[in-house]
Protein backbone atom coordinates (compact mmCIF):
# COMPACT_ATOMS: atom_id res chain seq x y z
CA UNK A 1 0.00 0.00 0.00
CA UNK A 2 3.15 1.90 -0.11
CA UNK A 3 6.01 3.05 -1.86
CA UNK A 4 9.24 4.55 -0.72
CA UNK A 5 13.34 5.06 -0.65
CA UNK A 6 15.91 4.50 2.36
CA UNK A 7 19.39 5.45 1.88
CA UNK A 8 22.75 6.44 2.94
CA UNK A 9 24.43 9.66 1.76
CA UNK A 10 28.13 10.19 0.92
CA UNK A 11 28.11 11.62 4.46
CA UNK A 12 26.91 8.88 6.32
CA UNK A 13 23.43 10.64 7.14
CA UNK A 14 20.69 7.91 6.80
CA UNK A 15 17.30 8.93 5.09
CA UNK A 16 13.60 7.05 4.20
CA UNK A 17 10.92 8.85 2.70
CA UNK A 18 7.35 7.36 1.98
CA UNK A 19 4.15 7.46 0.96
CA UNK A 20 1.07 5.74 0.77
CA UNK A 21 -2.67 5.95 0.37
CA UNK A 22 -2.99 5.20 3.90
CA UNK A 23 -3.22 7.46 7.32
CA UNK A 24 0.02 8.26 8.86
CA UNK A 25 2.29 6.29 6.94
CA UNK A 26 5.26 7.63 8.66
CA UNK A 27 4.04 6.15 12.06
CA UNK A 28 4.74 2.86 11.51
CA UNK A 29 6.93 1.95 8.41
CA UNK A 30 10.34 4.14 8.89
CA UNK A 31 12.95 3.66 11.23
CA UNK A 32 16.32 5.23 10.98
CA UNK A 33 19.46 5.16 13.66
CA UNK A 34 22.74 6.75 13.74
CA UNK A 35 25.23 4.94 12.89
CA UNK A 36 23.13 1.64 12.06
CA UNK A 37 20.90 2.03 9.20
CA UNK A 38 17.59 2.56 8.01
CA UNK A 39 15.03 0.17 7.71
CA UNK A 40 10.97 0.83 6.10
CA UNK A 41 8.71 -1.94 6.47
CA UNK A 42 5.56 -2.12 4.40
CA UNK A 43 2.14 -3.51 2.77
CA UNK A 44 0.73 -5.26 5.86
CA UNK A 45 3.31 -3.66 8.18
CA UNK A 46 5.36 -5.51 10.47
CA UNK A 47 6.45 -2.49 13.00
CA UNK A 48 9.00 -4.99 14.84
CA UNK A 49 10.82 -5.15 11.40
CA UNK A 50 12.13 -1.65 12.26
CA UNK A 51 13.52 -1.91 15.51
CA UNK A 52 14.72 -5.12 15.20
CA UNK A 53 16.10 -4.81 11.78
CA UNK A 54 18.13 -1.86 13.17
CA UNK A 55 18.95 -3.89 16.23
CA UNK A 56 21.15 -6.53 13.70
CA UNK A 57 22.45 -3.47 11.47
CA UNK A 58 23.87 -1.87 14.43
CA UNK A 59 25.51 -5.05 15.60
CA UNK A 60 27.23 -5.86 12.12
CA UNK A 61 24.88 -7.89 10.43
CA UNK A 62 24.23 -7.38 6.57
CA UNK A 63 21.24 -6.47 5.74
CA UNK A 64 20.47 -9.51 3.40
CA UNK A 65 21.26 -12.13 6.74
CA UNK A 66 19.01 -9.10 8.51
CA UNK A 67 15.88 -9.56 6.69
CA UNK A 68 16.65 -13.02 6.67
CA UNK A 69 16.13 -13.41 10.33
CA UNK A 70 13.34 -11.01 10.16
CA UNK A 71 11.50 -13.15 8.22
CA UNK A 72 12.26 -16.45 9.40
CA UNK A 73 10.34 -15.81 12.98
CA UNK A 74 7.55 -14.30 11.41
CA UNK A 75 4.45 -16.68 9.88
CA UNK A 76 3.09 -13.71 7.99
CA UNK A 77 6.24 -12.58 6.37
CA UNK A 78 4.47 -13.31 2.98
CA UNK A 79 2.39 -10.52 3.68
CA UNK A 80 5.26 -8.11 4.34
CA UNK A 81 7.39 -5.66 2.32
CA UNK A 82 10.37 -4.70 3.92
CA UNK A 83 13.70 -3.11 2.78
CA UNK A 84 17.05 -1.42 3.95
CA UNK A 85 20.41 -0.06 4.14
CA UNK A 86 23.66 -0.55 6.49
CA UNK A 87 26.24 1.95 7.80
CA UNK A 88 28.48 0.69 4.71
CA UNK A 89 25.76 1.29 2.01
CA UNK A 90 25.02 -1.88 1.69
CA UNK A 91 20.89 -2.95 0.91
CA UNK A 92 18.43 -5.29 0.75
CA UNK A 93 14.88 -5.98 0.11
CA UNK A 94 12.25 -8.81 0.64
CA UNK A 95 8.66 -8.98 -1.08
CA UNK A 96 6.46 -11.51 0.16
CA UNK A 97 4.60 -13.61 -1.80
CA UNK A 98 0.98 -12.34 -1.02
CA UNK A 99 1.82 -9.15 -1.39
CA UNK A 100 -0.38 -6.92 -3.74
CA UNK A 101 0.81 -5.72 -7.89
CA UNK A 102 2.01 -4.18 -8.75
CA UNK A 103 5.07 -4.76 -6.18
CA UNK A 104 8.47 -5.14 -6.01
CA UNK A 105 11.83 -3.43 -5.18
CA UNK A 106 15.12 -1.61 -7.00
CA UNK A 107 18.79 -1.77 -5.57
CA UNK A 108 21.35 1.34 -6.42
CA UNK A 109 24.45 2.34 -4.57
CA UNK A 110 23.18 3.48 -1.20
CA UNK A 111 19.80 3.23 -1.77
CA UNK A 112 16.49 0.73 -2.23
CA UNK A 113 13.13 1.59 -3.81
CA UNK A 114 10.28 -1.09 -2.63
CA UNK A 115 6.77 -0.73 -3.19
CA UNK A 116 3.24 -2.47 -3.29
CA UNK A 117 0.01 -1.77 -4.32
CA UNK A 118 1.09 -0.03 -7.15
CA UNK A 119 0.24 1.44 -10.81
CA UNK A 120 3.33 -0.41 -12.27
CA UNK A 121 7.06 -0.64 -12.00
CA UNK A 122 7.67 3.05 -13.26
CA UNK A 123 6.91 4.15 -10.21
CA UNK A 124 9.80 2.56 -8.52
CA UNK A 125 12.40 3.40 -11.55
CA UNK A 126 11.01 7.06 -11.82
CA UNK A 127 11.98 7.24 -8.00
CA UNK A 128 15.08 5.90 -8.69
CA UNK A 129 15.98 7.55 -11.72
CA UNK A 130 15.30 10.99 -9.32
CA UNK A 131 17.58 10.21 -6.85
CA UNK A 132 20.24 9.19 -9.22
CA UNK A 133 20.26 12.30 -10.86
CA UNK A 134 19.91 14.81 -8.45
CA UNK A 135 22.94 14.39 -6.74
CA UNK A 136 24.00 17.69 -6.62
CA UNK A 137 21.17 18.51 -3.85
CA UNK A 138 20.60 18.46 -0.23
CA UNK A 139 19.83 15.06 0.71
CA UNK A 140 16.23 15.73 1.91
CA UNK A 141 15.40 17.21 -1.05
CA UNK A 142 16.80 14.42 -2.60
CA UNK A 143 14.88 12.05 -1.30
CA UNK A 144 11.73 14.49 -1.46
CA UNK A 145 12.30 14.96 -5.50
CA UNK A 146 12.34 11.48 -5.83
CA UNK A 147 9.15 10.25 -3.99
CA UNK A 148 7.51 13.23 -6.33
CA UNK A 149 8.81 11.97 -9.41
CA UNK A 150 7.40 8.26 -8.31
CA UNK A 151 3.93 9.81 -7.30
CA UNK A 152 4.02 11.39 -11.03
CA UNK A 153 4.58 8.07 -12.99
CA UNK A 154 1.58 6.91 -10.98
CA UNK A 155 2.23 6.13 -7.12
CA UNK A 156 -0.19 4.09 -4.76
CA UNK A 157 -2.70 2.76 -7.33
CA UNK A 158 -5.19 3.80 -4.56
CA UNK A 159 -4.63 7.56 -4.72
CA UNK A 160 -2.90 10.05 -2.16
CA UNK A 161 -2.85 10.55 1.40
CA UNK A 162 0.05 10.26 3.42
CA UNK A 163 3.33 11.17 3.38
CA UNK A 164 6.95 11.18 5.76
CA UNK A 165 10.39 12.38 5.63
CA UNK A 166 13.18 10.85 8.37
CA UNK A 167 16.50 11.52 8.20
CA UNK A 168 19.58 11.20 11.13
CA UNK A 169 22.85 12.04 11.03
CA UNK A 170 25.22 11.80 13.99
CA UNK A 171 23.31 11.75 16.75
CA UNK A 172 20.37 9.26 18.43
CA UNK A 173 17.71 11.62 17.50
CA UNK A 174 16.45 12.99 14.29
CA UNK A 175 17.76 15.64 12.28
CA UNK A 176 14.62 16.15 10.79
CA UNK A 177 11.15 13.96 11.24
CA UNK A 178 8.40 15.19 8.84
CA UNK A 179 4.74 13.41 8.70
CA UNK A 180 1.83 14.57 6.60
CA UNK A 181 -0.74 12.33 7.73
CA UNK A 182 -3.72 13.01 5.89
CA UNK A 183 -3.37 15.76 2.83
CA UNK A 184 -4.87 15.91 -0.25
CA UNK A 185 -1.72 16.26 -1.70
CA UNK A 186 0.53 14.25 0.80
CA UNK A 187 4.23 14.89 -1.08
CA UNK A 188 3.53 18.58 -2.32
CA UNK A 189 2.74 19.19 1.63
CA UNK A 190 5.65 17.45 2.67
CA UNK A 191 8.08 19.89 0.18
CA UNK A 192 5.82 22.60 2.19
CA UNK A 193 6.79 21.42 5.56
CA UNK A 194 10.24 20.70 4.42
CA UNK A 195 11.36 24.55 3.16
CA UNK A 196 8.87 25.55 6.68
CA UNK A 197 11.58 23.58 8.46
CA UNK A 198 14.58 25.53 6.18
CA UNK A 199 13.49 28.93 8.23
CA UNK A 200 14.56 28.28 12.08
CA UNK A 201 13.73 24.77 12.69
CA UNK A 202 17.12 23.07 10.97
CA UNK A 203 19.53 25.55 12.30
CA UNK A 204 17.69 25.48 15.81
CA UNK A 205 18.50 21.75 15.66
CA UNK A 206 22.22 22.25 14.43
CA UNK A 207 22.60 23.87 17.76
CA UNK A 208 20.73 21.55 20.25
CA UNK A 209 23.32 19.15 22.44
CA UNK A 210 25.48 16.35 20.50
CA UNK A 211 28.01 14.00 21.07
CA UNK A 212 30.93 16.89 20.13
CA UNK A 213 29.48 19.50 21.83
CA UNK A 214 27.35 17.82 24.90
CA UNK A 215 25.43 20.73 26.29
CA UNK A 216 24.89 22.50 22.62
CA UNK A 217 24.77 26.08 22.10
CA UNK A 218 22.99 27.89 24.99
CA UNK A 219 23.21 31.74 24.70
CA UNK A 220 20.51 33.29 22.73
CA UNK A 221 22.29 35.69 21.05
CA UNK A 222 24.81 32.79 19.77
CA UNK A 223 21.84 30.75 18.51
CA UNK A 224 20.08 33.80 16.47
CA UNK A 225 23.46 34.34 14.94
CA UNK A 226 24.07 30.70 13.91
CA UNK A 227 20.45 31.00 12.25
CA UNK A 228 21.58 33.74 10.04
CA UNK A 229 24.90 32.30 9.03
CA UNK A 230 22.75 29.59 8.16
CA UNK A 231 20.23 31.25 5.31
CA UNK A 232 23.55 33.26 4.44
CA UNK A 233 25.48 30.21 3.65
CA UNK A 234 22.62 28.81 1.63
CA UNK A 235 22.08 32.39 -0.03
CA UNK A 236 25.70 32.06 -1.15
CA UNK A 237 25.13 28.38 -2.20
CA UNK A 238 22.31 29.04 -4.30
CA UNK A 239 24.38 31.89 -5.82
CA UNK A 240 27.10 29.71 -7.34
CA UNK A 241 29.55 31.22 -4.51
CA UNK A 242 31.80 28.87 -2.47
CA UNK A 243 31.16 28.92 1.07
Amino acid sequence: MTWSIVARDSGGAFGIAVASRFFAVGALCPYVRSGAGAVCTQALVNPHYGTKGLDLLGKGTAPAEAIKRLTAEDEGCEHRQVHMVDAKGRVAAFTGKACIDWCGQRAGEGYSVAGNMLTGAAVLERTAAEYEKSKGLPFAERLIAALAAGEAAGGDKRGKQAAALLICTTESYPALDLRVDDHAEPIAELRRLYDKSLERFQPFVACLPRRDRPAGITDREVIEAEIENFHTQRARTAAGMKP
